[in-house]
């Protein structure tokens, strides 16, 4: 199990802002000690000074010389934190607020020593300097000592200072400095969110041209892709030329077995039809009907996705076809209306359509009296559309419309049908995930209702 989230965005997007946090953590930190520093190392001259001041009242034998102390602001004043001593030869000399040496705990650290003026004494054998800090009655306090090494013995000068002076200028740089911070934490936050809306941005487009190609609006993903997505649009499109060409293929095979088969078998059904008393011929041959067209149907539905991916517009198909089928019946002299949005498609291959809508068009112009009407409507959601074909013709009867949708079934037999227009037409509907339905017409005759999935067409 892994505490990253399962998308893209969200693992760069979590592991930017971690790394963000800790480069601001540290940056805070770093600043912070370097500031620390610097205003330690302004106080620690200033406590040098002192020191060097008091340094040249120590005679070269160990003793000290009073007229040389100089007791200046602000260590005169015993209030405000500041003080120094001078201890030698077991005698003190201190300031009103001196240093108490018995409260100090920091242990000895390795500074250079103050800068006295006394060459010979500073760099004295057994000479050795440390900073101090520690807490008493006057509040947290640091200190600068230097140990000078004396025939008499050892002299030791001390100078402190509150430690506020330190903490003050610190917290009064920090308070900035964190809201600084903070304010740069912001804007690097919406620059990542920037920067990966940017750089994701090409996923999305691509995720975009699969879904164009899955609706039928494209046939491929633009090649215009960045370096690293260029090799997967690649491989992507060689994919979908290669099924193209496997249904290109396939879709030859499924016309010519259609071709090959469907007339002879309702021509053979026909003829032995007179010299089957019983049935039995007609039960095997219905039998090897139902079993090409199941095979039939397969070999349409093998490439998967094919309905999705293809989008005919509807309107140019009726058309022709009806203007195919006035000038083969001209004679009757059938008068068509047709109703379709110029710009409504359906998932539909465009072979597929040709003989659904040119079986029902067919009937309708074998059994209209002077008027058919063709109009197709979306559904509410915009998913299937409608086409209905309307005439005004004889009808069909409710109760004997169920068995004129089954293969080979014909209710009149006068004319040269062979009763497999409306079951090929549903059969090619179901295929597509659509419907066929029989019903009146306002004409007075038969409307086909045919709902078939909606395309988008657009440029490829």
């Amino acid at each position: 199990m892994t505490l990253l989230p399962r998308s893209l965005y969200g693992r760069l997007l979590v592991t930017a802002l971690l790394t963000t946090l800790a480069a601001l953590a540290f940056a805070a930190f770093a600043i912070g000690a370097v500031l620390d520093r610097f205003v330690m190392h302004g106080l620690d001259e200033r406590l040098d000074a002192q020191i060097a001041i008091l340094a040249k009242a120590v005679r070269p034998d160990g003793s000290v010389d009073r007229n040389r102390v100089i007791l200046a602001a602000p260590y005169d004043d015993a209030a405000n934190g500041w003080g120094w001593r001078i201890d030698a030869g077991g005698r003190t000399i201190a300031s009103p607020a001196s240093p108490n040496l018995d409260a100090m705990r920091t242990p000895w650290t390795a500074l250079p020593p103050p800068p006295i003026e006394d060459r010979a004494l500073r760099h004295g054998p057994g000479d050795r300097t440390r900073a101090l800090d520690w807490q008493d009655a006057r509040g947290a306090r640091h200190a600068r000592s230097l140990t000078l090494a004396t025939p008499a013995g050892q002299v030791r000068i001390t100078a402190a200072a509150p430690r506020a002076i330190v903490d003050r200028p610190l917290r009064a740089a920090m308070a900035p400095l964190l809201g600084s911070l903070l304010l740069l934490g912001l804007a690097l936050g919406i620059a990542t969110l920037v920067q990966l809306r940017v750089g994701l941005a090409p996923l999305k487009r691509m995720r975009t041209a699969l879904a164009a190609v899955r609706g039928g609006r494209a046939t491929a993903i633009p090649d215009d892709q960045p370096r690293e997505l260029a090799p997967l649009a690649t491989e992507i499109n060689a994919l979908l030329a290669e099924n193209a060409a496997a249904l290109a293929n396939a879709r030859g095979h499924v016309a010519n077995l259609a071709h090959g088969l469907k007339t002879p078998l309702a021509t053979l059904a026909l003829t032995v039809r007179p010299l089957d008393p019983d049935g039995t011929l007609g039960v095997q041959i219905s039998r090897i009907d139902q079993a090409v067209r199941h095979h039939l149907g397969r070999a349409r539905a093998a490439t998967p996705g094919v309905a999705s991916r293809v989008a005919t517009p509807l309107a140019p198909v009726v058309e022709d076809l009806a203007d195919a089928l006035a000038r083969i019946h001209a004679e009757r002299g059938i008068a068509a209306d047709i109703a379709i949005d110029p710009a409504l498609a359906v998932a539909v291959d465009r072979q597929d359509l040709d003989e659904l809508v040119g079986n029902l068009l067919d009937n309708a112009w074998r059994w209209a009296t002077t008027r058919i009407a063709v109009s197709a409507t979306r559904s509410a959601d915009d998913r299937f559309a409608m086409l209905t074909i309307a005439d005004d013709g004889p009808g069909i009867p409710e109760a004997t419309r169920a068995a004129a949708l089954s293969a080979g079934q014909r209710l009149d037999e006068r004319g040269d049908g062979h009763g497999f227009g409306l079951s090929i037409a549903t059969e090619l509907a179901n295929l597509y995930g659509g419907t066929l339905m029989l019903d009146t017409a306002s004409l007075g005759g038969l409307a086909v209702h045919v709902t078939l999935p909606v395309g988008f067409a657009g440029p490829t």
